[in-house]
């Protein structure tokens, strides 16, 4: 092994705030995952169905490993020395692989999406294994465990290749297998677990990096409902629902980003364990603030597309559920920032929660209208709350 160790350290120099930035080459790679989340809208609106929602689960939770996977590593590698960078552009590749064939992953191109997601864990996890087996031997330890678990998921993702039937069990359990490993703390018989305090993580590039990648999600959002406005006669229903969808844009950025995002940065890097902030607050519970978007921009654009008649259950499903898997996602996110839950998010579920015996009286634009300004309402509810806080 030590034949092929990196002779020069891989990792980034820690201390000072040009250490933790997110780098150019950080966010050319993230452009791949714009491409996946827009795949992945595309998909639930193709197939609005339960199966439909368990498969755009299942791949949704895939991707967000991928990406979360590769900003970890790129906490701890500096992306200015070239075998990083060839590294991340491998990553793309693979990526791109595996976001081209989203839309028919359960048809003919599971084999694409299986290939490029193992081969992003065989890039990344070799290149964290080469680089830290000299320079770092407790997070070196840590990527052999890592590396065993996501050896362990493969053959499932490959096993679903070679018949479509149970396609959907063998890679739901695979991603279930890759979603208990860090809770399990990548427990392996002899090599022991890893434990959160080792994890030299750097706060801020990992609360920077997250906070990006919901920039991402959102102008997918955005991107959805301006493309399908543009293809249709700008009535003036037509014009109300691309309104009301770009305010409810707004108000998501806004639940996440007047307080949230800030207050987390500031607490990951004064903490005294990141490793475990980074692992709870970024890793997973950015899933369900994630998952919220994709829904959301679902209901937009079926809001868009017939802003008249009757509410389907597929639209109420996204115009409540997607609301509602955000905020819960941003309520158990700044939960580990402040004391208690966030009182404006509860209520928010709450007036959610009575809008869908209501929905049956409204139109999809009129529903819509009322779940975009509940985010409102939560967000400057929030807002206020600190601002009397502070004066206080």
């Amino acid at each position: 092994m030590s034949l092929f160790a990196a002779s020069s350290s891989q990792l980034r120099v820690r201390g000072g705030h040009e250490s933790s930035r997110v780098t150019y080459v950080e966010l050319f790679f993230d452009l791949v995952f714009v491409f996946a989340v827009t795949q992945l809208s595309h998909g639930l609106l193709a197939h609005l169905s339960l199966t439909g929602l368990a498969q755009t689960a299942v791949l949704l939770i895939a991707m967000w490993w991928a990406w979360i996977n590769a900003a970890w590593v790129t906490n701890w590698l500096d992306p200015a020395r070239p075998v990083v960078r060839v590294m991340l552009f491998a990553l793309m590749l693979a990526g791109l692989v595996f976001s081209a064939a989203l839309p028919k992953a359960f048809d003919d191109r599971g084999g694409a999406v299986a290939a490029g997601y193992v081969a992003m864990h065989m890039i990344r996890d070799g290149v964290m294994l080469w680089a830290l087996y000299r320079h770092d031997k407790t997070n070196f330890l840590n990527f052999v465990r890592i590396s065993l678990w996501h050896l362990a998921a493969a053959p499932f993702w490959l096993a679903g290749c070679y018949g479509e039937a149970w396609r959907l069990e063998f890679w739901a359990l695979a991603v279930a297998i890759e979603t208990a490993a860090p809770l399990l703390g990548y427990r392996v018989p002899r090599l022991g677990r890893s434990v959160t305090a080792d994890w030299a993580v750097a706060g801020a590039h990992m609360a920077e990096r997250c906070g990006l990648f919901i920039i991402i999600a959102l102008g997918e959002s955005i991107l959805i409902t301006g493309a399908t406005f543009a293809s249709l006669d700008w009535t003036a229903p037509a014009i109300g629902a691309f309104l009301v969808a770009f305010m409810g844009s707004v108000g998501l950025w806004a639940v996440y980003f007047n307080i949230g995002a800030e207050r987390a940065s500031h607490q990951i890097e004064k903490s005294s364990d990141p490793g475990r902030l980074a692992r709870a607050g970024y890793t997973f519970m950015h899933i369900p603030i994630v998952a919220g978007i994709i829904v959301v921009a679902v209901g937009d654009e079926l809001v868009v597309q017939h802003p008249g008649g009757h509410v389907e259950l597929p639209a109420l499903c996204a115009l409540v559920g997607g609301p509602a898997l955000y905020l819960i996602g941003n309520a158990l996110f700044k939960r580990l920032s402040a004391p208690n839950l966030p009182l404006s998010h509860l209520a928010g579920l709450g007036l959610l929660a009575l809008s869908v015996p209501a929905s049956f009286l409204l139109t999809p634009l009129a529903l819509s209208a009322i779940t975009t300004a509940i985010l409102i309402v939560v967000a400057l509810w929030e807002w206020l709350s600190l601002r009397q806080r502070s004066e206080a």
